[in-house]
């Protein structure tokens, strides 16, 4: 399936969801996220979820981490929709959180991070096989990623789709993806 056919039907799967079933999702995969290795991360970049959109609950891996993991510093993005890239920011609270005009909660404080990022949770519709994610199709996780060396974790409520029949040449691919069901690794 080719990424257009793929958002569709991922988007409508995402729809049906009862508040219940998401929250049930959510906690699923917070269970597998706990099982990653720690011990070498020291900045996380994480998403905020669209709750609109039903994306997973990363609030309660915000959460966890900050009570697991106090020394993890955490990093939560700002989109810049006129130039289609991101800023990163240091998640200081719910408190300190607003909903931009696309409603999606981002960080008030200007304070960046421009250093090392460990790993980052990246949002997805949908992944395949191989690694590849489809997105909302703006490609800012693949601005963003270009290059870096850190471990890249997707979040997918649902399984993978099989095969993306038509992968860009500047998607960046997944490390790991974590379902409700365990963590699926692409390393060679």
């Amino acid at each position: 399936m080719n990424k257009a056919e793929i958002r569709k039907q991922e988007n409508r799967k995402r729809k049906a969801l009862t508040p219940e079933e998401l929250a049930v999702l959510s906690k699923k995969l917070l269970e597998q996220f706990t099982l990653l290795d720690f011990s070498v991360v020291n900045t996380l970049h994480i998403f905020l979820p669209i709750a609109e959109k039903n994306e997973p609950d990363t609030f309660l891996f915000i959460d966890w981490l900050k009570k697991n993991h106090p020394k993890v510093k955490i990093i939560v993005p700002r989109a810049d929709f006129e130039q289609l890239i991101m800023t990163h920011h240091y998640y200081n609270g719910e408190q300190e959180l607003l909903k931009s005009s696309f409603n999606i909660l981002e960080p008030v404080a200007e304070e960046q991070h421009t250093g090392d990022i460990d790993l980052v949770v990246v949002p997805l519709l949908a992944f395949d096989d191989r690694g590849y994610r489809v997105g909302y199709g703006k490609g800012f996780y693949d601005r963003f990623l270009e290059g870096r060396k850190t471990l890249k974790v997707g979040l997918s409520l649902f399984k993978s789709v099989g095969i993306i029949t038509d992968p860009d040449v500047n998607d960046v691919r997944l490390d790991l993806c974590i379902t409700p069901d365990g963590i699926i690794s692409f390393k060679n």
